[in-house]
């Protein structure tokens, strides 16, 4: 037997999700051929086989959460040899992890509940720590618990993000832990655009002569050395929202591209987002972003900066407002924009150039 483990997926990865085995016990594979798919928190991947030999033991099964280095197959080869895959020593993945819910504890001299109380608690399932008291001095009561547990019992069972949103969920915490946000509003008079203009283009379009115009937000902020790189290439990040969660894939360059190049460049990223076939490494190295919330829903919002970057523009529900033409009031279509940034290495005068940058494009 040769025990073939999870490769190294790169870009810093320490765990994928089985989404889908190729292969069954018996099986004869050869070399290459897809073993199995496993989800990152950017993509789905499919791990070829290394060998031409027999399927003798899968390990892992559909939504099991493996460790880099973990056994994926042992092939029926006759040989005893371990075949690693992974450069250098593993010291930590010989195991399948299994996501559990966090729960949330306090120590219990934080908790005020009598033992008849903690009992009930016990045998309901529920955890002291989320029990708001309504007894004297912040006790907690029999119908405390009682409440909660109802409660509880009501609600769907808690499921742990995995894949694009559990990465989702590290991003905002970081962003929120870290960046110093500032967003300034305004609306663009649209209304002299021709019917059928691409919205998201023009966004696309604007946001490039913004960077132009004022290049300090086309740039990244390094927190430690507390410094930033301004950046030549306009590197736009694409938030697009799907059932999985948000990606952002990367028009590389799009300063460059022509309006053509622009929009088959865009369907392409769309369309790879949506069949989880875009590489994880189009999906990194934007130095700004663009969300075209609008699409949906909402006038107005605060978008969220993830680090490196330094702004992200938000573009609304396009609407009809009574705008003030020449001393009268006309009805005109707008376009409200929101653009954030991170105040550690913009300031106000900077972001409001950039944001009359865009306002004139558009």
């Amino acid at each position: 037997m040769s025990v073939f483990k999870l490769p190294d997926l790169g870009e810093g990865l320490q765990e994928a999700e089985i989404v889908g085995w190729h292969v069954s016990v018996g099986d004869r594979v050869v070399a290459d051929q897809p073993l199995v798919s496993v989800e990152t928190d950017k993509a789905i991947v499919e791990v070829p086989s290394p060998e031409t030999g027999r399927i003798g033991k899968i390990y892992g099964k559909v939504g099991d959460v493996m460790k880099i280095g973990a056994p994926l197959v042992e092939f029926d080869t006759g040989k005893a040899q371990d075949t690693a895959t992974v450069v250098g020593e593993v010291k930590v993945g010989q195991e399948i992890v299994k996501d559990k819910a966090a729960t949330i504890t306090a120590s219990a001299a934080g908790i005020k509940a009598m033992p008849a109380v903690r009992a009930l608690a016990q045998r309901s399932k529920v955890d002291l720590s989320i029990v708001t008291p309504s007894g004297p001095d912040g006790l907690i009561t029999m119908a405390d618990v009682e409440r909660v547990a109802k409660i509880l019992s009501e609600v769907e069972p808690l499921v742990p993000l995995r894949g694009v949103r559990k990465a989702m969920a590290g991003n905002m915490a970081l962003a929120h832990a870290e960046v110093v946000p500032v967003t300034v509003v305004d609306d663009a008079d649209i209304h002299t655009w021709p019917t059928g203009t691409d919205v998201t283009l023009r966004l696309i379009r604007a946001l490039i002569a913004a960077c132009r115009a004022e290049p300090s937000l086309n740039c990244w902020y390094d927190a430690q050395a507390v410094g930033r790189r301004l950046l030549k290439k306009v590197h736009l990040g694409i938030a697009v929202d799907t059932e999985e969660g948000l990606f952002v894939p990367v028009l590389r360059d799009a300063g460059h591209l022509s309006w053509e190049q622009l929009r088959t460049e865009l369907e392409r990223l769309k369309s790879g987002v949506k069949s989880r076939t875009l590489p994880a490494e189009e999906m990194r190295g934007n130095t700004i972003t663009l969300s075209n919330f609008g699409t949906i829903a909402g006038r107005y919002a605060s978008p969220i900066v993830l680090p490196p970057t330094v702004a992200i523009l938000g573009g609304g529900k396009i609407r009809d407002a009574v705008i003030a033409m020449n001393g009268k009031p006309e009805v005109r279509r707008v376009l409200p924009l929101s653009l954030t940034f991170d105040h550690r290495a913009v300031t106000g005068g900077e972001a409001a150039r950039f944001l009359a940058a865009v306002l004139a494009d558009l």
